[in-house]
């Protein structure tokens, strides 16, 4: 399977200017999970801007209705 890292990139809502794994989905999703973490693309706009991409933080906005 080919990676489609330009299609990618289009549709990440990363706004981690220096992330190396911008439109590297395996990559992103490997990195965050070791670190007990969810990618940007799980997030609300709003959320992904805190930069809190912890599980905790995951759970305390699906449990506030807001993902």
């Amino acid at each position: 399977m080919d990676c489609k890292i330009k299609e990618n990139i289009s549709n990440c809502p990363c706004t981690y200017k220096g992330c190396s794994k911008k439109g590297k989905c395996c990559d992103c999703l490997k990195s965050h999970l070791i670190k007990r973490q969810l990618p940007a693309c799980c997030f609300t706009k709003d959320a992904e801007k805190t930069y809190d991409r912890s599980f905790e933080h995951f759970i305390k906005l699906v449990n506030n209705g807001e993902i």
